[in-house]
């Protein structure tokens, strides 16, 4: 069995920090513990996660990263670092990052699929997330498949900028909606500073999803950007919204087994290892 690195787990405390998203998606509105998160990962192979920021409210995002940073302390934690929530469209972004403690935080990420689409077209937007190349962070991507067009902008502006695009686009998979989605994740696999991240594509399938559901859209991401350039992350929770962790899992060291070894080890962790600098 391959050891998995999860680049994109979610945790969740509602006395502890403010998410003003979850009410509107009950199936998650609860607390999700890291103990919970540990007892599954362990037996299923996973050796170490990154945290992705919940989308909580712009005021707690300093209170979710000293969260991580205490679960990182954990003897034997699995928690290798944060990827923090930020807003490259303030003001204060640079004194926001420097504010940052970078032995916890390896990356950062604006959620931009439930956001008005220009705002990462706002000139200092895209400035700021441009400074991150230099701090040695890398952003996270998360649009819906309509907005991938805005992602290669956003991209094609920072040149000197990471990207990992996650949740393979966000496809319709339950839609069938393949060929559009395929080909804008051609165009986008095109630049090099981006990677692309196979995470908990199960919640865009339909409930009676099966290995061959997920196979085509998972295998057209690697053979876009290539063994080296794919990472794995689970999504938990969202995950469970029409699957389980070790379920998700199953799917991925499925895929993995028909790679060869280095291959395998490469999307399962040597990537993760190498663009957050692990």
């Amino acid at each position: 069995m391959t050891m998995l690195i999860d680049t994109h787990l979610h945790l969740v405390d509602r006395d502890r920090i403010s998410y003003p998203w979850l009410s509107d998606v009950p199936p998650l509105n609860r607390d999700w513990s890291y103990e919970d998160y540990e007892r599954t990962a362990r037996r299923v192979g996973i050796g170490g996660t990154l945290h992705m920021e919940v989308d909580c409210a712009p005021g707690d995002i300093g209170k979710e990263n000293a969260w991580v940073a205490e679960l990182m302390a954990r003897p034997d934690s699995l928690i290798r670092g944060a990827i923090s929530s930020a807003r490259p469209e303030d003001e204060g972004f640079d004194a926001f990052l420097d504010g940052l403690d970078t032995g916890v935080v390896k990356g950062i990420r604006r959620v931009l699929h439930t956001m008005p689409d220009d705002l990462s077209r706002s000139d200092r937007f895209r400035a700021n997330v441009g400074k991150l190349g230099g701090k040695g962070l890398p952003f996270d991507i998360c649009v819906l498949a309509r907005q991938l067009d805005l992602a290669a902008e956003l991209v094609d502006a920072c040149p000197d900028t990471v990207f990992v695009l996650d949740h393979c686009g966000v496809p319709d998979i339950a839609g069938g909606a393949f060929d559009d989605w395929a080909d804008r994740i051609a165009d986008l696999s095109r630049r090099d500073h981006v990677n692309a991240k196979i995470s908990g594509v199960t919640a865009y399938a339909d409930a009676n999803w099966t290995l061959d559901t997920l196979r085509p859209w998972v295998e057209h991401v690697i053979a876009c950007f290539g063994w080296d350039r794919v990472v794995w992350g689970s999504d938990s929770p969202v995950c469970t919204l029409n699957a389980s962790l070790d379920q998700w899992v199953a799917v991925t060291h499925k895929i993995l087994s028909e790679a060869s070894a280095e291959e395998a080890r490469a999307i399962a962790s040597d990537n993760a290892v190498r663009i957050w600098s692990l």
